[in-house]
């Protein structure tokens, strides 16, 4: 009988040292797979290792090439393959979520070449018009890195062409851009063609260099960039322009939604479910959007009553846009705005986080090249090794219609304890791999932003009612979008239904509603991700409280709501679930 169960014990440790090596084996083999994967990502996007402050390939550019995308894509169907081959009940839950997160972003991306996203290459917010932003964030900083930023500019013309490649495959396969947003195209393409090299954006890295550098060095690579720049990036630029404004400007699509396109139906579907992170339908996300916006008019109407206005909201939100009060008279003054505004939030943190990120922010101006086709402003994350800081670039073209009622709540959003905190913290984070670091979930990111916009009050901002309002106006902002992006992109508006909607509905300028309506018409579907996303939270918040009741501590919430980094939304409600089922005082 001992002899029996001796030999039980014995077959039973040696089982349990089995599973024990497999589930190793395992873990280490998804481990690789993660390492081989994102070695692979930096060494075909030069530009992303830039940005994320990695210089070794500094000297060349993405190659954007047809070939180059069915590679990309031919390599992600393997890596898809790999994964499918990990038993990932082996695996413990942090990297099944690893697991989770890779294969769905393989996924898209995939599916965003099988229905051709990669052949509509350019919009008003980006693409090879606009080569020269990469400048903001490389670092300039001795010899080798402006001979680094020289090859780069040799290389302009083959990006060009790999680009005109792209856009003609995509007239062939009825994949364009709507005209309305390509109208914007050849003025932006006018910033960078330029009779004086020194005149071009492409220089501004010559035009301030190291101090300690040799004098006869500083002579020879301003030379050569002003060489590359006058003999091969205005060329071909002015070659690309010519192709743009008689072949691809006449070939874009008349009707601004996406869902005018051929299969336009299903890209829209996949892209708002991509982008939510959610199974919500288009018309799911349109009866939502309206029901947010009737919210909130309901709550501007009481701020409007407690100022004493008499009109209705259209009067009182023209009477917010055309007042001088509410505007600064100059960028500088704009600037300072920012500046104490950002100052004033940094110190009440604490009231709401007990984890904050080591890495500073600092607030910079959006580039003058840029600026009118741009938002009122947007966070650049900091460089992956520390080399640079975030940033939180703002806005001073026509001061006068950027009101100072709103800075309180864009600086919430765009700095603390918005972009800058939460993506700062994931990038800190030890125990999640780079990809994660450094990928986005549009619904996570921007809907945490859009939370944090609420938070303000607990920070102590919107002391007055106009910064109430101006809060109310930006969840107006966000709830529009599900009814204007739905509109455009699944319904069939026209561009002048949408703006007019926004309009009557939102207290933002003309000037800031075209320009975003503008916005939405190019990128389909990621707008929808901000309201999305902060209802979630919300309802997160909402549950936690009621479960934890006086023991809610909101410092722990964030903590934990932040403490995975950005992942979507269905694994956000089921990590959090978990965190309230342990938590002191549940009541559930």
């Amino acid at each position: 009988m001992r002899t029996a169960l001796l030999s039980t014990t014995i077959w039973l440790v040696s089982l349990l040292v089995m599973v024990s090596s497999t589930q190793a084996d395992t873990s280490t083999d998804f481990k690789h797979l993660i390492d081989q994967h994102w070695a692979w990502y930096l060494e075909q996007s030069p530009q992303t290792r830039s940005y994320l402050g990695d210089q070794a390939s500094a000297d060349r550019w993405d190659d954007a090439s047809l070939a180059a995308h069915f590679e990309r894509d031919a390599r992600r169907g393997e890596f898809l393959d790999a994964l499918a081959d990990i038993d990932t009940a082996a695996l413990d839950s942090t990297d099944q979520l690893n697991h989770a997160m890779l294969s769905r972003q393989l996924n898209s991306r995939r599916k965003r070449h099988e229905l051709g996203l990669h052949l509509m290459t350019i919009s008003m917010r980006g693409g090879p018009q606009q080569l020269y932003t990469i400048v903001e964030y490389t670092p300039f900083e001795d010899e080798r890195d402006y001979r680094n930023w020289i090859s780069r500019l040799q290389g302009v013309p083959l990006v060009l062409n790999q680009n005109r490649e792209l856009l003609e495959e995509g007239i062939i396969r009825e994949r364009v851009q709507p005209r309305v947003v390509m109208e914007r195209i050849p003025a932006q393409l006018d910033k960078v063609i330029t009779v004086n090299p020194e005149d071009s954006p492409f220089y501004k890295p010559f035009k301030s260099m190291p101090q300690g550098m040799n004098p006869q060095t500083v002579k020879e690579l301003q030379r050569a960039a002003r060489s590359a720049i006058e003999n091969q990036v205005t060329p071909a630029y002015v070659e690309f322009r010519e192709f743009f404004v008689s072949g691809y400007l006449p070939a874009s699509r008349p009707n601004p939604g996406v869902g005018s396109l051929p299969g336009g139906e299903e890209i829209y579907r996949f892209l708002a479910q991509d982008f939510t992170t959610t199974s919500m339908t288009p018309e799911e996300i349109h009866e939502t959007g309206k029901r947010e916006v009737a919210r909130i008019l309901r709550e501007m109407e009481v701020v409007k009553k407690s100022v004493g206005f008499e009109g209705d909201l259209h009067q009182f939100n023209n009477f917010l846009r055309t007042s001088p009060q509410f505007y600064y008279d100059t960028p500088e003054a704009l600037l300072e705005g920012y500046l104490a505004v950002s100052k004033r939030i940094d110190p009440e943190l604490v009231k709401l986080f007990g984890l904050l990120p080591r890495m500073p922010y600092g607030v910079k101006v959006i580039p003058k090249e840029t600026a009118p086709d741009t938002t009122t402003a947007y966070y650049m994350q900091p460089a992956a090794n520390g080399s640079r800081a975030g940033y939180y670039y703002v806005n001073l073209y026509k001061p006068e219609v950027r009101p100072k009622f709103e800075m309180e709540v864009l600086t919430v959003h765009e700095a603390v304890p918005g972009h800058h905190l939460q993506i700062a913290l994931a990038q800190e984070l030890d125990n999640i791999p780079m990809f994660r670091k450094m990928g986005s979930v549009t619904a996570f990111v921007e809907g945490w932003a859009l939370y944090s916009e609420r938070l303000g009050y607990q920070l102590g901002l919107y002391k007055d009612p106009y910064s109430r309002y101006g809060q109310l106006t930006y969840d107006m902002w966000r709830a529009v979008r599900l009814v204007v992006d739905t509109g455009i992109h699944y319904f069939g508006w026209s561009r002048r239904e949408a703006i007019d909607y926004f309009l009557a509905n939102a207290g933002k300028t003309e000037t800031d509603i075209v320009n975003e309506i503008d916005r939405y018409i190019g990128w389909p579907g990621q707008a929808l991700a901000y309201k999305v996303g902060q209802m979630k939270i919300l309802e997160l918040r909402e549950r936690a409280m009621k479960a934890q009741g006086e023991n809610f501590d909101i410092r722990a919430f964030h903590d934990e709501l932040l403490g995975a980094g950005a992942i979507p939304l269905d694994a956000l409600e089921k990590r959090m679930d978990a965190w309230m089922s342990q938590s002191p005082g549940n009541n559930t």
